[in-house]
């Protein structure tokens, strides 16, 4: 092969992988900016449903305000506004967003992080909102959901909540700031109020984790809804507490209703981070 032929092959090439690199700059800039853009939709609607909260018909007295929240001055009875739709007692303050769309069963909030939006429940399909907003509509960081084996009406000792680790912080992209102590002795409360009813949470465990294979006869959180009894319920807080790599004095007992929160983790194959809590009002 000439020197001439081997300058025009070099060139191709050098030709074909600056037009290929080019395609993955352009293709990458293209996927970011769809990426924020759907976070940035997907932020704005959020905001636009937290004003169908009917927030004075809420005669509760709660105060969803960690710097001002008291543990030791919960009221014993707590008054709350219901209406009927469609055959189901809904909290006043909630009323527009089920009549919006019966899939909605509360309002997930933890002060002082991003973490404050609405959570669905499809009993027809678990993932439905995996990647839908409220509305039903496709979004890429999807919508906060109960797993269906999960009773939310009548609680089971168990509700599990599933939401995107999304890289931007959005939805539960900053739930595994939990693995820090300080962290969480700032962000020791969690709001969950359903359309049943107002519930205040205190953080018990906060731990990495993983979905496991299906012989695998360990620990797995992601099974745990209702104890048979008291040492089904003991098992799952102590191991829970037993993977939190610092100590929380806060533990829950027998009889006591959790929420635990799982999100992506990325320590490990199909890893997962998790913070429970239990009911206290």
């Amino acid at each position: 092969m000439s020197n001439k032929s081997k300058k025009r092959k070099k060139k191709i090439i050098y030709n074909i992988c600056m037009i290929v690199l080019i395609c993955i700059f352009v293709g990458s800039g293209i996927y970011l900016g769809a990426y924020f853009w759907q976070t940035k939709r997907s932020e704005d609607k959020v905001d636009d449903l937290k004003k169908l909260i009917d927030y004075d018909s809420d005669v509760s007295g709660s105060n969803n305000d960690s710097e001002t929240f008291d543990a030791s001055a919960i009221d014993a009875v707590r008054e709350t506004e219901y209406v009927t739709i469609d055959g189901v007692e809904v909290q006043k303050k909630f009323s527009e967003l089920y009549t919006k769309n019966h899939d909605f069963m509360g309002w997930l909030t933890i002060d002082g992080t991003d973490i404050d939006y609405p959570v669905m429940q499809s009993l027809d399909d678990e993932e439905y909102y995996l990647h839908r907003d409220f509305d039903k509509t496709y979004s890429y960081p999807g919508t906060l959901f109960i797993d269906t084996s999960s009773d939310v009406k009548s609680p089971s000792d168990n509700i599990l909540i599933y939401g995107h680790h999304m890289q931007s912080g959005k939805m539960f992209g900053k739930l595994e700031d939990y693995a820090d102590k300080d962290y969480y002795e700032n962000h020791r409360y969690i709001f969950f109020d359903t359309i049943y009813g107002d519930g205040t949470y205190e953080v018990i465990a906060a731990f990495y984790s993983k979905i496991y294979d299906k012989d695998y006869d360990g620990f797995k959180y992601y099974q745990f809804f209702d104890a048979y009894d008291k040492e089904q319920f003991d098992y799952y807080v102590s191991n829970c507490k037993s993977l939190t790599a610092y100590d929380i004095s806060t533990t829950a007992e027998y009889g006591d209703k959790l929420i635990s929160l799982s999100t992506c983790a990325y320590h490990t194959t199909n890893g997962r981070f998790v913070v429970v809590a239990k009911k206290i009002n």
